[in-house]
């Protein structure tokens, strides 16, 4: 079978992090690692990456069976050890990433690019609080649900979901550290995001199926 774009961008992304420091990735972040593999927790989950072919992947028993990382996964990890600016810290002051310094407001991301994962989310928000804290979600104050959840161990969100009524529609905003481009290009905060609505929806689903689905198609 053929390989989609996505799958192509991926699988060059991956020789691409073969030509960087891994020592100074390993160092920088204090990453688990061994000969073989690096180690590293997104979004709830532990991914390894191959030390000689770039390889993502991340598994559910022991890595008896593993599954290679997706487009998301491979450039948002990518992009944080690659790319991140040397002595990168956080501010810990949240914005809407379209409200950062460098950024041109928008109606782009951060805004309403991830709405359609707000119905789903609504429908059942004991669940959707359940699977904010599966992720390691710490509930914040504003917003009718909202959790700071840590999309690395070392790099939080602020996800904030607001029920609508007979005025307004329902809305999610996620906010970002200030100092998030220090960690990754303004493109990549829309490719975590990504994966962390597609990991709630998956720890919400109802059926082996319709998780399976979601960890396919993201949604």
């Amino acid at each position: 079978m053929a390989q989609t774009n996505y799958e192509q961008t991926r699988d060059k992304a991956q020789l691409l992090f073969l030509q960087h420091d891994q020592s100074g990735m390993i160092e920088k972040f204090h990453l688990k690692h061994d000969e073989q593999y690096l180690y590293i927790n997104f979004v709830g989950r532990e991914y390894r990456i191959d030390r000689s072919t770039g390889k993502i992947e991340w598994s559910e028993d022991g890595y008896s069976h593993a599954v290679q990382g997706n487009f998301d996964e491979t450039l948002s990890i990518f992009d944080l050890l690659c790319c991140s600016k040397e002595g990168c810290h956080l501010s810990d002051r949240f914005s809407r990433i379209n409200n950062l310094k460098g950024t041109v407001y928008s109606s782009g991301l951060g805004n309403d690019i991830f709405q359609s994962s707000v119905k789903y989310f609504e429908e059942d928000v004991d669940n959707f609080a359940r699977a904010c804290e599966q992720l390691g979600g710490i509930r914040e104050k504003v917003g009718d649900i909202s959790y700071r959840i840590p999309v690395y161990d070392f790099l939080p969100v602020i996800l904030q979901l607001w029920i609508g009524d007979e005025e307004f529609p329902s809305s999610m905003q996620i906010l970002w550290d200030e100092n998030v481009m220090d960690y990754m290009h303004y493109e990549t905060t829309y490719y975590c995001v990504s994966q962390l609505l597609s990991r709630l929806r998956e720890l919400m689903a109802s059926t082996p199926e319709e998780k399976e689905n979601i960890r396919k198609t993201g949604r």
